[in-house]
């Protein structure tokens, strides 16, 4: 089956460590402050964005969390961020370690295959 004609979602890995002012909040702080901080922001600036959220500190120092990132596009991935650096999240509860930015399966578009990295067992 040829890979579809529509344009794929913006899909980012947004690799991040915990500051320490985060790291001071209780547990149920934390979730106050993102319920009443972040997702206001992002909710107020963009639509058609989803996320998932990976804990990542047992087992790198470098980088404590992943947040993935999809959008529908470009416009709403940029809005998303704009959002976002507008918030206490943005350097000041976590460093934003890099950005990694893509399209799930991108060469088979570009050249009408098959996507074969998509495995299955």
């Amino acid at each position: 089956m040829p890979a579809e004609e529509t344009a794929p979602p913006v899909t980012a890995f947004m690799l991040i460590k915990t500051k320490p002012e985060w790291l001071a909040m209780t547990p149920q702080e934390r979730v106050n402050a993102f319920v009443t901080q972040v997702i206001p922001a992002i909710k107020a600036k963009t639509t058609g964005v989803r996320s998932r959220f990976y804990d990542t500190e047992f087992y790198s120092t470098r980088v404590t969390d992943v947040w993935v990132w999809e959008a529908d596009d470009h416009d709403a991935y940029q809005l998303l961020i704009d959002a976002l650096r507008e918030t206490p999240f943005w350097d000041r509860y976590f460093e934003v370690v890099d950005l990694l930015v893509g399209a799930e399966n991108g060469y088979a578009r570009t050249y009408g295959l098959d996507p074969v990295a998509g495995i299955t067992t």
